[in-house]
């Protein structure tokens, strides 16, 4: 099982110890997005390097393929991708919500057709328990409902009460030795939110997951919703914002409480050229860099940049299609995003949060947000 330590706090920002079977993950923590058991185009070698201690996966596909079952025979999902430290596995949820053609929801589970062969699919809390037990999971995300950006107030209700009848069928369900965080609904109704928040803390779970962000709503109605909820959840267990979000969303969220996050940006922009530098991001194709010596950021200390690889030979690659290009941006952004939590980290146990958040936001603020050069 596991087990969370407060160890300092600044403001509402939380400095603690997430202790797991496969040790122990500092936080405020940042997983990278594993979800067919691996951080695309990199080793489990370069992503513990990075600094992360903790990834996610995602039991839809890996259900889907290779199954539960194959990855059970190798002895669970770390002995399958080689990765020493810690796991958590997304319930379904999420995806059953961006699939939602494909899917109707009863009050069992949902029922979809799989995107990879059609074949139709029965998701039941059961079900997740179930495939996230074969799986191996340090811990496991309940079955949630996920309403839309924008959802009317009665879609959220129904939402969230649909989802705690679940997560206490996932309480009933689940392995003895597997820890599971339940997720908060209720859009940006703050009132429903909180409500939600503590239906679901009265329950035995070991952390809370706040769902349903970065699915359509504006930015400042999601901050506004973490500032008004987030400082009144249970504080003696671990907050985990899922989805979010850019380097930026990070900060503002830890500052209100936040002690865990996932996002797909690092290794998606990644792949679409994009690295993460200060003020925003450098779009690798862009023609200006060409010929130009200077690493993607002087200042980092990735093995990208620490070895001298040039912004020039880098657009070189993209251009070209070579798949080191791919592998060296997802590396440098992996460690923007460890480096930014553990920096997080250091500031709160030295009790100067504030000052610290608002000066990293002036430096990711001080140019645009994206780097739209001409590209020859």
């Amino acid at each position: 099982m596991i087990s969370f330590h407060l160890e300092a706090t600044s403001g509402a920002a939380r400095a603690g110890r997430l202790e797991t079977p496969h040790g122990p993950v500092p936080t405020p923590a940042f997983m990278p997005v594993a979800t067919q058991g691996t951080v695309k185009a990199l080793s489990p070698l370069e992503v513990s390097g990075a600094g992360a201690r903790m990834i996610i996966s995602n039991t839809y596909h890996l259900w889907l393929r290779p199954g539960p079952e194959v990855i059970r025979d190798h002895g669970g999902l770390h002995r399958f991708m080689h990765w020493p430290h810690a796991i958590a596995t997304d319930s379904g949820g999420y995806q059953a919500f961006s699939l939602s053609p494909l899917r109707k929801i009863t009050d069992d589970g949902f029922e979809f057709a799989s995107h990879l062969d059609g074949s139709r699919r029965h998701l039941s809390p059961e079900e997740a328990m179930r495939i996230q037990g074969l799986l191996g999971s340090d811990i496991a995300l309940s079955l949630d409902v996920c309403p839309p950006g924008g959802a009317p107030l009665a879609e959220l209700v129904k939402a969230v009460e649909t989802t705690t009848r679940w997560t206490v069928r996932c309480l009933e369900s689940k392995r003895p030795d597997q820890a599971l965080f339940g997720i908060v609904q209720g859009g940006t109704d703050v009132a429903l939110r909180a409500r939600h928040a503590r239906e679901l803390a009265a329950l035995p779970l070991d952390g809370l997951a706040l769902g349903g962000f970065s699915v359509g709503e504006p930015p400042a109605a999601m901050h506004r919703t973490l500032s008004a909820v987030v400082p009144g959840m249970d504080d003696q267990r671990p907050r985990y914002l899922m989805g979010v979000g850019t380097p930026a969303d990070i900060v503002r969220a830890i500052e209100q409480g936040v002690d865990l996050f996932d996002c797909v940006l690092p290794t998606r922009n990644a792949r679409n050229g994009q690295a993460f530098v200060p003020g925003g991001r450098l779009v690798i194709k862009n023609a200006r860099y060409k010929e130009d010596l200077l690493p993607l950021d002087p200042a980092c200390a990735c093995p990208v940049c620490r070895s001298g690889y040039t912004r020039s030979y880098l657009r070189h690659l993209y251009v070209a299609g070579e798949i080191l290009a791919l592998r060296l941006i997802s590396l440098h952004n992996v460690h923007v995003y460890q480096e930014l939590v553990a920096s997080a980290r250091r500031a709160i146990v030295g009790g100067a949060y504030a000052a610290w958040a608002e000066q990293r936001l002036a430096e990711l603020e001080a140019a645009p947000a994206s780097d739209d050069g001409p590209v020859d």
